[in-house]
């Protein structure tokens, strides 16, 4: 299949990457509920990608034709949540001057992705349980009944069955949702990834900024296996376009990770009252104000030396320290 033959020999597919032996697995269930109409649960940590494997399902499936509409269950206020999915009539509410058409209506002949399902009012859970189940609804203030024919995949960082247990979620939705469940594994539990992802970022973004950066030092790259990456994907690919900014060599060094911030960041606290997450080390901060005082002169040694307050003999022996050298 064309799927298949993609992920063979990219080791991707719709931005997801990945050669470890998790994502080849994750490729599969792709692939698998590609095939179907089925309702599918994608569960994972913040960062992990889950809009993606949503958005791959959709563009490999029968339905690929047809609108994909994304909602994010956390992102609207609970009171305006059942107006955006359903829409609403002409004088339903004071403001509603207009008849609307909601997502449910938008994704028809489509795909609706919920994000975060686990944040949907429990008042709302029932109505969508219904949809599911009838394939129809009415806007608001509306008295006809609207059929729909749509696939829904919906998405959570959430431990759902802990939810049902403390009641917030309802037991009956969590199995029509999950009749096809998918874990996007975190990038800490498939370190082999971290090279390709890195380097596909790097492409991205020295593309995007007119950089000629091609490679990443073998020491930047053991930074980069050794770090958790608690933002998983999503921050491993911030860190990726920081230092594309910051490196002005042609290979992406340690100190332009900066990721010791990141680090002190997601460790727990220790009692002491001071933050030190966004302190920079001596030797990083010289670094970054050298970077900062080139791009300012446009790279004239001279001028960033003089702005710096330092001799220009000084300022060659530094970026000789800290392998600014082109």
């Amino acid at each position: 299949m064309a799927l298949q033959t993609q992920l063979e020999t990219n080791h991707s597919f719709g931005g997801i990457v990945g050669k470890s032996e998790k994502m080849q697995q994750l490729f599969t269930q792709i692939q698998a509920a590609a095939a179907g109409d089925i309702t599918v649960l994608i569960q994972g940590e913040t960062g992990t990608g889950k809009e993606l494997v949503a958005k791959s399902i959709h563009d490999n499936s029968p339905r690929k034709e047809g609108p994909f509409v994304a909602f994010n269950c956390a992102a609207i206020p609970t009171e305006l949540i059942e107006g955006e999915l359903f829409g609403n009539e002409r004088r339903a509410f004071t403001g509603a001057n207009q008849r609307r058409i909601g997502y449910f209506e938008q994704a028809d002949t489509g795909t609706l992705f919920l994000d975060e399902i686990g944040d949907m009012p429990l008042i709302l859970q029932a109505k969508l349980l219904r949809v599911l189940q009838e394939r129809e609804f009415q806007r608001l203030g509306g008295t006809s009944t609207i059929a729909i024919d749509i696939r829904v995949l919906a998405a959570t960082n959430q431990d759902l069955e802990d939810a049902i247990r403390d009641g917030y979620f309802r037991e009956d939705l969590y199995h029509r949702l999950a009749a096809f469940p998918i874990a996007v594994p975190p990038l800490r539990e498939r370190r082999e990834d971290i090279p390709i992802l890195a380097h596909h970022f790097l492409e991205k973004y020295t593309t995007a900024a007119e950089k000629s950066i091609r490679d990443i030092s073998t020491d930047a790259l053991q930074m980069l296996r050794q770090h958790d990456f608690p933002g998983n994907v999503r921050e491993l690919e911030n860190v990726i376009e920081r230092a594309v900014l910051y490196e002005i060599t042609d290979q992406l060094q340690p100190q332009s990770l900066l990721l010791h911030q990141t680090q002190e960041r997601s460790q727990p606290a220790t009692g002491d009252p001071t933050n030190t997450a966004d302190i920079l080390t001596l030797k990083d901060a010289e670094r970054v104000a050298i970077i900062q005082a080139l791009k300012a002169t446009g790279g004239n040694v001279t001028a960033a030396a003089q702005a710096l307050g330092i001799g220009r003999n000084t300022l060659y022996r530094k970026l000789e320290e800290h392998n600014l050298l082109r």
